[in-house]
């Protein structure tokens, strides 16, 4: 008798994931491919045949030491959760909560985390029982559901007055061939900050080919007189829309350019029906103050760590 062949957790996420519109770009199956290789895996809770709940997972090893941490080029991870839709509000964080426990013991254990979380992933309580220390980011989320001229309303004085005198200097359009000029503006900008850049154009460009592969791309490239002042990469889901990376000229003395492709990607984000705009937001206060312009709503966001390695501890505190 021929024998029948289990599907692999992974074979059953990547069916989920042509299955459903509703699971976040960042632990979509074929991005995990392009940043990971096949170097991920991922924990399904159940609940009878019914998923109730998946966390992708990267682990890598360094020094000896397993680490479990966001991919490169990937802003958020950890578990999403499928909440039916007739639950009432007063069960939804009890069925959250059982479905990350299961989740969670299907993780494999290692001695150090370093995982940026999902905006709106709440449950912290779980994760300090599971010895990890809860740390803080923010981002600002933008409502798209407004009107343009809500949107436009909500931006700040001088934003909006700026981006009234330079509404004809550039000429913006989505042209992916210039990512070599991302990656060079970045790089000169960190330079410029004593900072290493922490991807390099090849990781880049094999991203970029699997968001065009997938239609949830677009690089937004300012100009003006024909030189590139500013580029904008912008990514999406079915739900939100992201400022996922962007640089601006290092020759450019304004954030003009990058106001002017930040409020384009906004509305263009919202002639797509993506309902939040994620501006993917900074600890730098001058990159904070720049997006607390665009009018979006602060939002922290859970990173959660761990280390348990006398010998990644030292390492740290070395680099530190």
């Amino acid at each position: 008798m021929e024998q029948i062949k289990l599907m692999t957790k992974k074979e059953q996420y990547r069916k989920l994931c042509e299955a459903r519109n509703d699971i976040p770009v960042f632990l979509q199956c074929w991005w995990l491919d392009a940043v990971c290789g096949d170097d991920w895996d991922v924990a399904i809770a159940q609940k009878g045949e019914h998923i109730t709940g998946v966390w992708p997972y990267h682990i890598v090893t360094k020094a000896g030491v397993a680490i479990l941490r966001n991919p490169k080029l990937t802003p958020y991870l950890g578990p999403h959760i499928f909440l039916p839709g007739d639950i009432k509000q007063s069960n939804a964080d009890g069925f959250e909560h059982e479905t990350v426990s299961e989740l969670l013991s299907q993780i494999p254990k290692t001695k150090v985390w370093h995982l940026a979380m999902q905006p709106g992933f709440k449950q912290a309580g779980i994760m300090k029982t599971q010895g990890l220390e809860i740390h803080v980011q923010q981002t600002f989320l933008i409502d798209l559901k407004a009107e343009e001229l809500t949107l436009f309303g909500n931006l700040k004085e001088n934003l909006r007055r700026n981006l009234r005198a330079t509404e004809k200097e550039f000429e913006i359009s989505n042209d992916p061939k210039y990512i070599n000029e991302l990656y060079s503006f970045q790089q000169l900008t960190l330079k410029g900050k004593g900072v290493t850049q922490a991807h390099s154009l090849p990781e880049m460009e094999r991203l970029m080919q699997a968001c065009l592969e997938h239609n949830c791309v677009a690089l937004w490239v300012a100009k003006e007189a024909g030189k590139v002042q500013a580029i904008v990469w912008n990514v999406w889901d079915s739900e939100r829309s992201y400022y996922f990376m962007g640089a601006q000229n290092p020759g450019s003395e304004s954030y003009k350019a990058m106001s002017q492709l930040l409020w384009h990607t906004i509305k263009e984000s919202a002639k797509r029906w993506n309902t939040i705009f994620d501006m993917e937001g900074s600890m730098d206060p001058g990159v904070e103050h720049f997006f607390r312009g665009f009018g979006g709503k602060r939002e922290l966001y859970m990173v959660v760590k761990k280390s348990e390695s006398l010998l990644w501890k030292l390492k740290e505190l070395v680099r530190g």
